[in-house]
């Protein structure tokens, strides 16, 4: 066993881990303050469905060998039957499977709650939860086992159609985990439909502070999103790390551009949104491009993106935080562009583009896999939410909604704007005899 590279991968886990709770406050910080609570706890909950799904047979399904077709592994690492004891990789860069089991868990995880944020300040928590239970058992299994599960040298282990048949590029989640939530995120807007008063009532984010830490958050355990997906402390690695950084950089600066000329003003929320749009296009890229192609990916996905968020307003579906715009659409050039910038000299492993003399094969691979993913994840999506919200609900009541969705789902609130606490009520008559004594002495003088 390789312990280097197996400490690369268990730090990985935990920064993709750390991804989840910082998308929670990203998407927090956007919506109204009866809604934070909600909105956390999307995400928050998420880590606890997909961790028992994923042990129980979600690791299996996605990873297991092939049962036919490319479509769906079997059911032989039920429970992770098979897995503890057991070593992966090359001779001299092996690592313990667990560790990989661990690492794509994180993937799971951080793709529904992804989601949330396109039904923002309208949803039930227990339809949700249900919803994600069903969603990564239907969608996500198969779809990781299609893009993430490569079959074995010597053929022990036949993996997924899109990675080993097509032969699209995808290293670390455009299509398996951006394209799907996006194009889910269409669908369970589509079937919850609008919020109350959307799009004549103003609906401000009402922590921007938060907004750019969750983005920070983001950001910093995307670096174990895409290098660690190398799986090995080693080149490909630095590379994925290198345009991981440009790419994210230059997206800001390319949404903050379309702003200033379109608005006049670049905002705090512009640079945060550009920060996670750059992020998500460059992640099936990292190890394809070069640093100069990942800085054009990111100017092409920061503008493209900033653009996009207005989409809702013209076709009418409430994308309540753009999961749409950002995650659907920067999926979509991110995973495209590869057939511009993709080039050997930085990875033998990819394939070269457009611009580096490879012809249109490697576009029309990339295309293909986008569609696909993208028409599995919207239609199946739309099914599933639909029956949610025909059997438990889905869809919070209009009183709830506008009341605030945190008191109505989970009896709490986020912040006290009160002077005094109900919490405080048993010290209120020492604090009042208190306040009369000063206002006493201030009379005496």
């Amino acid at each position: 066993m390789n312990t280097g590279d197996t400490a690369w991968v268990l730090i990985s886990a935990a920064l993709v881990m750390l991804m989840t709770p910082g998308l929670a406050f990203f998407y927090g910080g956007m919506v109204r303050s009866k809604s934070v609570l909600n909105m956390l706890m999307m995400s928050f909950i998420s880590l606890a469905v997909v961790s028992v799904l994923w042990v129980l047979y979600g690791y299996s399904l996605a990873f297991g060998n092939d049962l036919g077709a490319g479509l769906l592994g079997n059911f032989g690492n039920i429970g992770l039957k098979g897995v503890i004891g057991q070593l992966t990789g090359a001779a001299d860069h092996q690592t313990p499977v667990l560790a990989f089991v661990m690492f794509q868990l994180m993937f799971a995880i951080i793709t529904p709650a992804l989601i949330s944020g396109a039904i923002a300040d309208r949803a039930k928590f227990w339809g949700w939860t249900l919803f994600i239970g069903l969603w990564v058992t239907i969608v996500y299994f198969p779809v990781a086992h299609w893009v993430f599960a490569f079959s074995s040298a010597d053929g022990s282990t036949v993996g997924g159609w899109i990675a080993n048949n097509l032969k699209a590029l995808d290293f670390a989640g455009g299509t398996a985990v951006h394209i799907n939530a996006g194009a889910a995120g269409l669908a369970v807007a589509l079937v919850l439909g609008k919020r109350k008063g959307w799009p004549k009532e103003p609906m401000r984010p009402h922590n921007l502070p938060f907004v750019l830490l969750g983005a920070a958050l983001l950001w910093f355990g995307w670096y174990g999103f895409n290098a660690g997906s190398a799986l090995a402390a080693n080149e490909t690695a630095a590379v994925a790390f290198t345009t991981t950084t440009v790419a994210t950089a230059a997206a800001v600066l390319g949404w903050l551009l379309v702003e200033q000329f379109r608005d006049g003003k670049p905002t705090t929320l512009g640079a945060a949104s550009g920060a996670v749009a750059g992020l998500v296009a460059i992640t099936p890229a990292c190890a394809f491009v070069s640093p100069l192609g990942a800085i054009a990916i990111g100017v092409i996905a920061g503008a493209l993106c900033s653009l996009a968020v207005g989409l809702k307003f013209r076709f009418g579906y409430d994308d309540s935080l753009d999961v749409v715009g950002v995650h659907l659409v920067g999926g979509l050039v991110g995973t495209l562009l590869i057939g511009f910038f993709g080039t050997t000299s930085v990875n033998s492993a990819g394939a070269d583009g457009l611009f580096y003399g490879g012809g249109f094969s490697q576009l029309g691979k990339q295309a293909i896999a986008a569609v696909a993913v993208l028409a599995f994840s919207f239609v199946l999506t739309y099914v599933i939410a639909f029956v949610v919200n025909k059997t438990v609900g889905f869809r919070a009541d209009e009183e709830s909604e506008v009341a605030g969705i945190d008191e109505a789902e989970h009896a709490e609130s986020a912040y006290e704007f009160g002077a005094f606490s109900s919490a405080r009520g048993a010290n209120k008559g020492s604090v009042t005899a208190g306040a009369t004594a000063v206002l006493e002495g201030s009379n005496k003088s």
